[in-house]
């Protein structure tokens, strides 16, 4: 960010179903690649399109409903946000930057701006983040299978034990190499801190895996709920996952579940001046 610019934060709710994902790539529709469309449409005379920089980038077919990007806009583009419409005084220029995106993208989109607003100092939607907080739903065979959403849940044709799947998410916990997890990716860490994992059952079976951590690697969230897919039916024992966690390589003990049942649910930052010590830190490579 320069000093002539200023960086709003964005709160972003998305159906993953017919994204390829969070991040642009040529060719593909992605979430980064329509909002950042949105944006050039919007600024289209008021210099170069700005770019968003995000919290997590999600998989293809991966929702959000609390996923947190910013944005640096120059002088001339919050000038376009603040420019009156007839007699009505101008809006503040987060609203307006909402209302904008939201417009173009019209009525029935499957992305959303909830909320636009001035980020404080400091704020690095990626790097100032403390953790991020997921949730997958899957529908056993005694779960009611919602043909409404099947969009949203994976479906196993088993009966999953609930008390074994959450005794195997909890030996989980703490600061380890997930690389057993991971799908690597050259230069990229795989040690990570899982903060919560948990599973319950709703009002209609189906099963909730919340996972927390403050950060995840490739496809970690799908491969985790996978591991204890196999606990919940017997092919595997709770130890065994931190056995697997241990041998730090990829396994085939297990499946990784489908992006469908995975959702961001919200994304947590520190407050006022620990956002830009919380940057610097998470900057820094990770070791054990």
């Amino acid at each position: 960010m320069t000093d002539l610019s200023t960086r709003y934060r964005l709160d972003i709710a998305y159906q993953g179903t017919d994204f390829n994902g969070w991040g642009r790539q040529p060719g593909l529709r992605t979430v980064q690649g329509v909002l950042e469309e949105t944006l050039a449409t919007i600024f289209r005379r008021a210099g170069d399109a700005p770019a968003l920089t995000v919290a997590g980038r999600t998989d293809a077919g991966v929702h959000a409903v609390g996923q947190v990007a910013h944005v640096d806009l120059t002088a001339a583009q919050v000038a376009v946000l603040r420019k009156p419409h007839g007699k009505r005084p101008p809006l503040p220029a987060g609203e307006a930057l909402a209302r904008r995106i939201n417009g173009v993208l019209g009525p029935v989109p499957d992305v959303v701006i909830r909320r636009a607003s001035e980020a404080p100092a400091g704020f690095d939607a990626r790097f100032s983040a403390l953790w991020r907080r997921y949730e997958y739903r899957v529908a056993d065979r005694d779960s009611f299978r919602d043909p409404l959403q099947r969009h949203r849940i994976a479906w196993v044709s088993s009966e999953l034990d609930v008390a074994r799947m959450d005794m195997a998410a909890h030996g989980l916990l703490g600061l380890h190499d997930f690389a057993s997890y991971c799908k690597a990716r050259e230069g990229a860490t795989t040690i990570r801190t899982l903060q919560a994992f948990s599973w319950r059952r709703d009002a209609d079976g189906v099963l909730v895996g919340e996972v927390v951590a403050d950060a995840f690697c490739h496809s970690m969230v799908r491969a985790l709920v996978g591991a204890c897919v196999e606990v919940g039916e017997g092919k595997l024992e709770p130890g065994d996952l931190v056995g697997l966690r241990d041998e730090e390589r990829r396994t085939n003990a297990f499946k990784v579940m489908p992006a469908r049942g995975l959702t961001l649910l919200d994304v947590g930052y520190p407050e006022g001046a620990e956002l830009s010590l919380r940057a610097e830190q998470t900057r820094a490579r990770r070791s054990l």
